[in-house]
C-alpha cells in the first residue's frame, strides 16, 4: 500500500526572470493545490520602487515575506504553491518562521539564459537593470534547508516536471 504523504507547501524561489509565474502554476497543477503569486503580496511601494529601478531594502521586504508566510502557514497539511524570490536565507528563515513545513524549489541557471528570458517578457515591473543586484544578493539554499534546486533551462513543462521529480525524493 502506498503511503499517503501530506503535500508540500512550496516556496518556488530564484532570481528575476528564472520563470517563477509560469513554472509556479505548472507545478501547482501537477502536484493539485493551489497557486498564489509572490508578486501580488507587495505593497503599492514596493512595486514603484522596483518599476523605477531602485532595488528593495530588507526593511521594504519585511512586510511582503509575512504575508506570502502567512499564506503558506494557511496552507500547511493542505499544500499550495507561491512564488517568492527568497534570495536571502534570511528571507526563507522567515518565511519558515511563520510556515515551519515549506520547502523550497529553487530555479537556477545560467545568467543570459535568465537575462534572455527577463528582456521578452512584457508587462512586469522588474527591469533587467536589477538582475546584477538580484544574482549579488542570491545566497542558494543550504545544505540544512529543506529544498531542491531545478534547472531552468528547458521548456517550463520540462522544468515543471523536473520540480514535482525533485520534491518527490524530499517526501
Amino acid at each position: 500500500m502506498r503511503q499517503q504523504h501530506t503535500p508540500h507547501v512550496v516556496v518556488i524561489m530564484g532570481v528575476a526572470g528564472t520563470g517563477k509565474t509560469t513554472i509556479g502554476p505548472l507545478l501547482a497543477d501537477r502536484l493539485g493545490v493551489p497557486y498564489a503569486e509572490g508578486d501580488d503580496f507587495h505593497p503599492p511601494r514596493n512595486v514603484e520602487k522596483m518599476s523605477s529601478g531602485t532595488p528593495l531594502t530588507d526593511d521594504d521586504r519585511w512586510p511582503w515575506l509575512d504575508a506570502i508566510g502567512t499564506w503558506a502557514h494557511g496552507r500547511e497539511g493542505r499544500g499550495g504553491v507561491v512564488s517568492s524570490s527568497a534570495l536571502k536565507r534570511s528571507y526563507r528563515d522567515r518565511l519558515r518562521a511563520a510556515a515551519p513545513g515549506v520547502v523550497f524549489v529553487h530555479l537556477t541557471g545560467d545568467r543570459k539564459l535568465i537575462e534572455d528570458r527577463m528582456r521578452q517578457r512584457k508587462g512586469h515591473f522588474m527591469p533587467t537593470a536589477l538582475l546584477d543586484s538580484q544574482f549579488a544578493t542570491l545566497q542558494p539554499l543550504g545544505a540544512d534547508e529543506a529544498g531542491v534546486a531545478v534547472d531552468v533551462a528547458g521548456s517550463p513543462e520540462e522544468i515543471a516536471e523536473r520540480a514535482v521529480e525533485a520534491l518527490g525524493r524530499l517526501a
